[in-house]
């Protein structure tokens, strides 16, 4: 499959991009006979699709090799890995250091489809699972956490903060909404000396909290973007244009976990190899 035979394909400088990261056979295993860029294309299909594996067209062979690729790497933390080397390249390419100082933190509820675990938020009145994720200031992902969506984000936003551990040393602050008041400051100044700053949008909100942004007059003065909440907005907004992730169609939150960074590696590949 050497050229692209859909859009979501790959095309020849992607493909020698990402070519190298991907696993090679068992040192005692059988040669491989499956195409690995087919296996990736097949992949990327899905994802953009939102087509069920068992639908998945035929140049891109049995749809069961290419669902035992997929899932077998998002088993062992192949997509994870993939997804730091590329984004360490990318912001070397942006001029800024591989491991970021700042970052922001948000959280996306979505409709359930397939069962498993899922809660009702009770804010956007729907039942489901919450999507939580980490950027840096370009937007890229560095953590990802699903749960229900009945758990409140000063808790998810906990665990999703425990899923960025120790891999950014340089990590010392993080922009969040009124959602993560309280608590969750407290546990990340105590626990990792992290500061998190509140982001107040609401015209409400400003004149209780940042008074000094208001005119004489007590109004916010014409449009004004929200200070690098907007980073973690447009991430989201990345997510669901692929179909896949329109609404959660996984019975497992680490499936859906692994569509979330394959979304990261493909815009990371984009970035770094443009048509």
């Amino acid at each position: 499959m050497a050229s692209p035979v859909y859009p979501s394909d790959l095309h020849d400088a992607e493909w020698a991009l990402l070519a190298p990261l991907i696993p090679t056979r068992k040192p005692h295993g059988r040669p491989r006979s499956s195409d690995m860029r087919r296996i990736t294309n097949g992949v990327f299909y899905v994802l953009r699709t939102g087509c069920a594996w068992r639908y998945l067209p035929r140049e891109y062979g049995a749809w069961q090799t290419v669902y035992y690729y997929f899932r077998q790497w998002r088993r062992d933390g192949t997509w994870i890995q993939i997804h730091a080397h590329l984004r360490e390249l990318a912001r070397l390419h942006a001029g800024r250091d591989p491991t970021p100082s700042a970052a922001i933190i948000d959280s996306q509820s979505v409709k359930t489809l397939m069962g498993g675990v899922r809660g009702y938020d009770g804010n956007k009145k729907l039942v489901g699972r919450k999507r939580h994720i980490l950027v840096d200031t370009e937007g890229f992902l560095l953590a990802v956490v699903v749960h229900k969506a009945s758990i409140p984000d000063r808790k998810g936003g906990q665990w999703v903060l425990e899923a960025a551990g120790g891999a950014y040393p340089r990590l010392h602050h993080i922009w969040a909404d009124q959602g993560y008041t309280g608590t969750l400051v407290r546990w990340a100044a105590q626990e990792h000396g992290w500061t998190v700053q509140v982001v107040y949008p609401q015209l409400r909100q400003l004149k209780r909290y940042a008074p000094e942004l208001l005119d004489d007059a007590g109004h916010e003065p014409g449009f004004r973007v929200i200070p690098r909440r907007w980073v973690v907005e447009r991430t989201f907004s990345w997510l669901i244009r692929q179909r896949r992730l329109s609404k959660d169609y996984e019975r497992l939150a680490s499936t859906e976990e692994a569509f979330i960074y394959l979304v990261g590696i493909r815009l990371l590949l984009a970035r770094l190899a443009p048509a």
